[in-house]
């Protein structure tokens, strides 16, 4: 007689108990990316979809592709490019982050961009060249967390912002300093960063095919936006002197611009996929730049273009 508590042959087996111990399933962050160079897309798409906790649901060319895919696929974070044709991811962004947070992730570098993408919404800025692989995936991770990330330049732009602000004659600390209190970053209004309810954007018709702004345009334009924030003197207020005097140095427009790449740690590669030149038109400006700054390496005439060396506040000799 066959045992009752054994299965008979074709008895449908009772499934197993859960495991307590076993770990609960991973989230997998959804991204949209935002880039109008197909290579840059395609490069960011296969790091990020490399990482088993991430999974890039989207690209985008323009800002409003940007939009439509994020309204679309709802990511949790989206990575932007400053200059892209259409509408630009500047331009986009007020927009976007009343979806998802938004990662600037660019070559832009100027200062006025950097303030004006914080002012909007922006929860962190990257420079291309300016961080590694793991690097950026860990900004994903902590920018859906809350968390912001900025490359040197980008946090270099927003310390030079802040101490050329006019320092007011006599400061007077807030009563209740101390207690308590909720703050947003950067001066944000939950309206911009609440990921919810998202209204349709209305382009305006001078935003269609803006670009965003230029260096040499840029500072008047934003200015414009921010009149509460005015532009030191030549010395700080705190006494110590002012920044080196660069017309001094005679460069070119051209030279100044990798002056200041060289300065940020870029590589002659870096420097040239940047200004769109060849590394050999790149190391002939170097060779001028050093012979304009009487320097014989990268790291001393950085520190007389940014006004560390002992010799930066005086004449060439």
């Amino acid at each position: 007689m066959p045992d009752p508590t054994t299965p008979h042959a074709g008895a449908t087996q009772p499934p197993p108990p859960p495991n307590p111990f076993a770990a609960p399933p991973t989230h997998r962050l959804r991204v949209v990316v935002a880039d109008d160079n197909p290579v840059v897309r395609a490069g960011l798409t296969a790091l990020l979809s490399g990482r088993a906790d991430i999974e890039v649901v989207a690209e985008a060319a323009d800002g409003r592709q940007a939009y439509e895919a994020a309204h679309q696929h709802r990511p949790d974070v989206v990575l932007l490019d400053v200059r892209m044709p259409g509408v630009d991811g500047i331009s986009a962004l007020p927009y976007l982050v009343r979806i998802a947070p938004v990662v600037m992730l660019t070559y832009s570098r100027e200062s006025e961009i950097v303030q004006e993408a914080l002012r909007r919404g922006a929860g962190g800025y990257l420079v291309h060249g300016e961080f590694t692989a793991d690097q950026l995936v860990d900004a994903v991770r902590d920018i859906k967390e809350g968390r912001a990330h900025f490359t040197p330049t980008a946090a270099g732009a927003l310390l030079t912002q802040l101490r050329q602000s006019q320092a007011p004659a006599e400061v007077s600390l807030p009563e209740g300093l101390g207690q308590s209190t909720s703050a947003t970053a950067y001066g944000v209004s939950d309206s911009v960063n609440s990921h919810t309810h998202p209204q349709e954007p209305v382009w305006p018709a001078h935003l269609q095919s803006r670009p965003a702004p230029h260096p040499a345009t840029s500072s008047e334009n934003l200015s414009r936006m921010q009149p509460g924030v005015a532009q030191s003197s030549s010395e700080w207020a705190s006494g110590r002197p002012a920044a080196p005097d660069r017309s001094r140095f005679q460069l070119s427009t051209r030279e100044a611009e990798i002056m200041d790449l060289i300065a940020s740690g870029m590589n002659n590669q870096q420097i040239a996929a940047t200004c769109f030149i060849s590394e050999k038109t790149v190391k002939n400006h170097i060779n001028r730049i050093f012979a304009k700054l009487h320097s014989t390496s990268r790291s001393e005439a950085a520190a007389k273009w940014i006004g560390t060396a002992p010799d930066s506040h005086r004449g060439l000799g």
